[in-house]
Parts: structure tokens; sequence; C-alpha cells
């Protein structure tokens, strides 16, 4: 199973206690997987989808908060031969009005009020019914990428209206989740692995936020051993590259001139830069008599350094 997956059978098994959260996350359901059809001799409320996960929870939901008579069939995908869809019933008319009138889609009339946002504004007052509705939201059309190859979440609306709507309730909760258009598409998504914890957290998966959080950890800890040992590698890198420059130097100067012309202290340090022509500064300072420190060597082969390049011009100069 995807992490994906594994979001939503968790997900699947997450009911809450009080009633306003459970019609909070019917309505989210309804409003991204439900339909409201006409058939002969009345109305049918109908959810299709292809996860299981959610078939069983918007069955049991329908169940514990209404007590209503659904009924759920399994049908072929006429396009995709092997893929199943589930489809869930609500047919009784004196069910479906109470249903209807909780996710307000209709007013006690029996007038139609459904807009085109995801839901009347009244169901997601309270913080615990905003984290129903976006489980809701998620279970129906949400998807996960696998965290140890990146971090990308998202649900996908129908309607820019449906999408500022979700992206509000989602922001409350002071995550910065963004739109982008896809096709006739609008998505609401999340990009950052901080965030994806705290939706995973929102939505209280928290199974899938400890096993997001681990992964988290261990691809910082690689990264981190990476740039340490690039930074190290650079680091060598640049020192044999001075070592070398510095043994070209002191053998310029010791083919035009001999070693011999130059004062003892350069001189010291130019034989032992040649004896020693892969130790660091430090360490070729503590060879000295009397020692001296990294600055004080430095000091020294950048001097040897300019007396080499003046030879060499020296020497262009003549030709």
């Amino acid at each position: 199973m995807s992490f994906s997956g594994e979001v939503k059978e968790e997900l699947s098994r997450q009911f809450q206690k009080s009633r306003h959260c459970q019609i909070a996350e019917i309505a989210a359901i309804l409003s991204f997987a439900g339909k409201l059809e006409e058939v002969q001799g009345g109305r049918q409320l109908c959810v299709y989808t292809e996860n299981i996960s959610l078939a069983r929870k918007f069955f049991t939901l329908m169940r514990r908060t209404f007590q209503a008579d659904v009924s759920i069939a399994v049908r072929q995908n006429v396009y995709l031969h092997k893929s199943r869809i589930f489809v869930i019933l609500l047919r009784n008319p004196q069910e479906l009005r109470k249903v209807l009138l909780a996710v307000k889609w209709q007013n006690e009339q029996g007038e139609n009020i459904r807009t085109r946002a995801l839901a009347s504004g009244l169901l997601v007052q309270k913080s615990c019914c905003r984290r129903a509705f976006i489980r809701g939201a998620f279970l129906s059309a949400g998807s996960m990428s696998d965290p140890e190859k990146s971090y990308h979440l998202e649900i996908v609306c129908t309607g820019e209206e449906a999408a500022r709507q979700l992206q509000e309730i989602i922001n409350s909760f002071e995550v910065d989740a963004k739109i982008v258009q896809r096709k006739k598409s609008y998505v609401v998504y999340l990009k950052e692995g901080a965030q994806i914890v705290d939706m995973l957290n929102i939505m209280e998966a928290h199974v899938a936020l400890m096993n997001l959080e681990n992964v988290r950890i261990l691809k910082e800890m690689r990264n981190s051993v990476n740039r340490q040992v690039n930074c190290e590698t650079a680091n060598i890198n640049k020192t044999v590259s001075a070592a070398v420059k510095q043994a070209e130097d002191i053998n310029y100067i010791k083919s035009m001139r001999g070693l011999d012309s130059l004062p003892d202290n350069l001189k010291e340090i130019a034989l032992l830069r040649l004896r020693y022509p892969q130790a660091a500064l430090k360490e070729l300072g503590t060879l000295l008599d009397p020692p001296v420190g990294k600055s004080g060597v430095n000091h020294r082969l950048r001097r040897l350094c300019e007396i080499a390049e003046e030879l060499r011009e020296q020497k262009r100069g003549e030709v």
C-alpha cells in the first residue's frame, strides 16, 4: 500500500464522538464525491468512489450519525475493467431530507441552498469541525507522495470557489496551503515536510505523522552527513591543491636561485614543505624550531609564492 493509502486507511478508522463533527465530515465527503440524483420515484443521494477506505468510512458515518438505511454496491469501472467502484446509496425520503438539511444542501422548505463553495460556513465554525471537514476532504480527493522521494500533499477541487474555501479552512490552523490550477481543476497543496506533518496532525493521522517524522529525521541525517563529507572533501582538495602549488613555487626558486638564497626562516619552511608535501599548515608549524602557528606558516609560504612570481616575471621580461 502506498503512503497515501496508509494515511487514508488510518483516517477511515477515525470517528469523532460529537455529532456536529460527524456532520462536517459527511458534508466534506458529499461535497467531493456525492451526488443528488433524480431517479424514478424520487431522489437518491450517492457517493461514488474507488477507495474502499472512503466507502467504509462514509457508510459507517451515515449509520452512526443519522441511523440512515444506506446501501452499498460494487460496480465495475467501464473504462478501467480491473478497477471497482463502490456506490453508497440513500433513498429513503425522510432520511434523505434529514441529511440534506444537516449538510445545508436544502432548507426547511425543501429548497436547494447548495452553493459553489464546498460547505456552509455554519458547518465549520468550530476548530474540531474544521479538522473533521479536512479529514473528509482528504479521504475523498486527497493524495500524498512517498516522503522517501518528495514532500507533497494535495486535495483536488472542481472549482476555484471551493478551493478558496478549503484553503481558508486549512490555513486557519496556521498552515500555508497554496492553490494551483491543473487543467479544469483547482489543487490545494502543501510542499514543505514540516507543514505536511502539521496537516497530518490536524487530520489526527498520528501513526502516519510518526512514520513521516521518522523518514524526515533519516533524510536530514543523510543530508547532514553528505554536506559534512562534501565540505571535508572540498577542504582536502583545497589543501592538496595549495600544497602542490607551494611545492612547485619552491622547486622553481630552487632551480633559479637555489634555496640557500632565501632567508633562514623561509629556507626552513621550504625544505619542510618539500619533505612533507601533504602536511597541513598546523603540522608544518610544529616541525619548525621554534614551533610557529598556522598563520605564521601561511605567511612564510605566501612569501615564497611571491618570490617565485617575481622570478617568473623577471624571466618573462628577459625574453
